[in-house]
């Protein structure tokens, strides 16, 4: 989650980097799962972005949440922008483009997040439907341009927003124009998340084709199922992609840390400001060689600062994150925690997903992501068709699921949280492909109806 870590000791050894990260592992009794997901906000009226200021902006809206909830503004500059609960219950945070993300609780279950979800929307409906506020589950904005969305009052956002366009093609889209759901997921060892990093690094074109949602660009088909995955592949690939190198003999969290020291710095945080240091790394900060803080060491705050700013497919910070899945309407969230817990905190799963992809090559992986944006499950790896893996992910996920017997109140366990995606196994189509059908058939041509039937 967004939300920048305060712990001001300096370092003074790699080492203490490594174990800031192998703090992580957790005995498989403390497994967790947290669930982050953002969505659009839009004006009802008008189906316009809603900028931050005003009796009817952002800034009014996370007011509202906070009298509601009861949780603690987090501050920047006198202009709130986000809540946390003290409580250790989860964290609201801005996106750069005014994306409101919820930042869920660590939950034992996938029935405990799907109530987390339906509590959050229900919260958000009451304070954001009187200010004309309405909520897109999509992975892009559809109809607006980069110039029409507004900028949140953030520092970090205004240093990245700088340096994007000199390290890619697609950084502002990225940052204003898109929307994810993200699953974090626990280790019990540093061998555990090795072989989870693997699986999950491999499979997320899985998850990219099963959540593809963002086919339109500025109101037409922008020739992509999943531009949100595309406008990854030239965002900042100096921070992003496949890890080929996480698949190589002797991964663990030392080759983590060596990565991540040389991934390039956006900001330092001392007090409320955000110094500039973009594009230099963290490996000379360490060395006290950072040319806007000359001398200075960097501090554990830096350092998991840092690390939330590296946006591969997979992430490591202190438990693992699967990032390949588009935002997506509200009954099909639950979909992606079921689909990463059935596959990761099974034993028999995680082996069978392995044997899945342990043939594939640095190759093979590059060239399915490279083309799951545009294809979906008809992107091919050696001689198969991303659809007939999808197909065993959901069966291997389902498995998974029913052998950690989670039942709710009714008796069902976990594996009835996939039953969108099995049923977008069953007909076939991502559901992209079942948005451009409406758009060339019940919606005339127009993205204007995705504002009432995808949102929240």
């Amino acid at each position: 989650m967004a939300r920048d870590q305060i712990d001001m000791t300096p370092l003074t050894s790699r080492d203490e980097l490594v174990a800031w990260i192998a703090d992580g592992v957790k005995p498989r009794s403390d497994f967790r799962i947290g669930t982050e997901h953002e969505k659009t906000p839009f004006t009802l009226d008008g189906h316009e972005p809603v900028p931050y200021a005003g009796a009817r902006g952002i800034g009014a809206l996370l007011e509202g949440m906070k009298l509601l909830l009861g949780w603690e503004p987090i501050m920047e500059r006198g202009n709130i922008i986000g809540l946390y609960d003290v409580t250790g219950g989860g964290a609201i945070s801005l996106e750069p483009g005014g994306q409101f993300e919820l930042s869920g609780a660590p939950l034992e279950t996938v029935h405990q997040t799907q109530a987390e979800l339906m509590a959050h929307l229900a919260q958000v409906r009451e304070v954001a439907t009187p200010l004309g506020i309405g909520f897109l589950g999509l992975g892009m904005t559809p109809s607006w341009s980069r110039a029409q969305i507004p900028v949140m009052p953030k520092g970090r956002y205004k240093i990245m927003t700088n340096y994007m366009p000199k390290v890619g093609k697609y950084g502002i889209d990225m940052m204003y124009r898109t929307c994810t759901v993200q699953t974090n997921l626990d280790f019990s060892s540093e061998s555990d998340m090795v072989k989870k990093l693997r699986v999950s690094l491999a499979l997320q074109p899985v998850a990219t084709a099963l959540f593809a949602n963002s086919p339109f660009t500025e109101g037409k088909p922008n020739g992509f199922l999943s531009f949100r995955s595309e406008i990854w592949r030239d965002t900042d690939n100096a921070r992003a992609g496949m890890l080929p190198w996480a698949f190589e003999s002797g991964m663990g969290f030392e080759r983590w840390v060596d990565y991540a020291l040389d991934v390039p710095m956006y900001f330092v945080k001392r007090g409320d400001d955000y110094i500039d240091v973009s594009g230099s790394s963290f490996r000379d900060f360490f060395a006290g060689k950072n040319p806007k803080l000359p001398g200075e060491r960097p501090t554990l705050s830096d350092w998991a600062n840092h690390l939330s700013t590296i946006f591969p497919e997979v992430r490591l910070k202190r438990y693992l994150e699967m990032r390949g899945a588009d935002g997506v309407p509200w009954e099909r969230l639950p979909a992606l925690p079921a689909f990463w817990v059935g596959l990761l905190y099974d034993e028999v799963s995680l082996d069978a997903a392995w044997d899945l992809a342990k043939s594939w090559t640095a190759h093979d992986r590059q060239a399915l992501r490279d083309d799951v944006p545009r294809f979906g499950f008809k992107a091919r790896i050696k001689d198969r068709y991303l659809f007939e893996i999808a197909r065993e992910c959901v069966r291997l996920a389902h498995d998974g699921l029913r052998r950690r017997g989670h039942i709710d109140h009714l008796g069902r366990d976990e594996s009835r949280h996939l039953e969108p995606l099995e049923r977008t196994i069953d007909c076939g189509h991502t559901p992209a492909e079942e948005m451009l059908d409406k758009f060339k058939g019940a919606w005339n041509g127009s993205v204007e109806p995705a504002y009432t039937e995808y949102a929240f």
